[in-house]
């Protein structure tokens, strides 16, 4: 993992020197990058090249060398502009970590016994739990559907993106909605850029319906914090937060039923 991660940092590196100009807020690059840059710097690639795109969307930060040249307040991410093309350019909220100070709430916890011993990584084990808890209509207040897992779709001045799931559905008014969920376990973390490709998802493929991308992330003990997002004039914002610890009924008291009353 450490010999991969420096082999990484090379490349990136090496890419936004050769292209980054005192100024820039977009720095622009494509996939053939990444195999001329690691032949003349005598790098082995991944079969896989877009897993060098996935390690700093997900797991790592930017090096050092490429951070230093965002202004105070922003930092640089890695979008994708089209098929093999892609940009480092500045954002306000490169990555969505949970609130440790925010409140949780128990909910009676309806996973199969059986999903829950053969659930194979933590991401399919979070999409199972929101799935089976009703998660996703408890958190936005809608009779959700899961439409889709794993949704791989191309969208124009984009190319391809991937929700891990869509959920579709209907509010007491009868208004429609698309929820596309992006989750993440273990130590990957949710990037902003998921949800502009979400946003951007949505606009294209389910025009008529109210899009409210929303994030998942395993926290701690079965402690699941959910976000949901809209998009304004200064960019996507987090509207919602809130954190599920699921649990056994027997452990949700007297106490904690009186405390959920009287929230507001």
């Amino acid at each position: 993992m450490a010999k991969r991660s420096n082999r990484y940092t090379k490349l990136v590196e090496s890419i936004f020197e050769s292209k980054y100009r005192q100024g820039d807020t977009d720095v622009f690059f494509e996939r053939e990058d990444l195999v001329n840059t690691a032949a003349k710097l005598g790098l082995v690639l991944p079969k896989n090249l877009g897993d060098v795109i996935y390690s700093f969307r997900y797991r790592e930060e930017l090096p050092d060398s490429i951070r230093r040249n965002a202004p105070e307040g922003l930092e640089w991410v890695i979008r994708p502009i089209g098929k093999a093309k892609y940009k480092f350019s500045l954002s306000q909220m490169p990555r969505i970590l949970p609130n440790a100070l925010l409140a949780e709430t128990k909910i009676p916890d309806a996973t199969p016994g059986i999903i829950t011993m053969y659930a194979l990584n933590d991401e399919q084990s979070l999409l199972a739990k929101l799935r089976y808890n009703r998660l996703i209509d408890t958190f936005t207040g809608v009779t959700c559907y899961s439409l889709q897992s794993h949704l791989r779709t191309t969208i124009p001045e984009m190319g391809q993106v991937e929700t891990d799931e869509m959920y579709v559905g209907v509010d007491k008014r009868g208004a429609q909605y698309v929820f596309p969920v992006q989750v993440k376990g273990g130590s990957d973390q949710l990037g902003i850029v998921q949800i502009e490709q979400d946003f951007a998802l949505c606009a294209a493929k389910f025009p008529k319906l109210i899009c409210r991308p929303i994030a998942a992330q395993f926290m701690a003990d079965n402690l699941i914090a959910l976000f949901a997002f809209e998009a304004g004039e200064d960019g996507i914002r987090i509207s919602e937060e809130k954190h599920y610890r699921l649990v056994v009924p027997e452990n949700i008291t007297d106490e904690d039923l009186s405390v959920y009353r009287d929230r507001v």
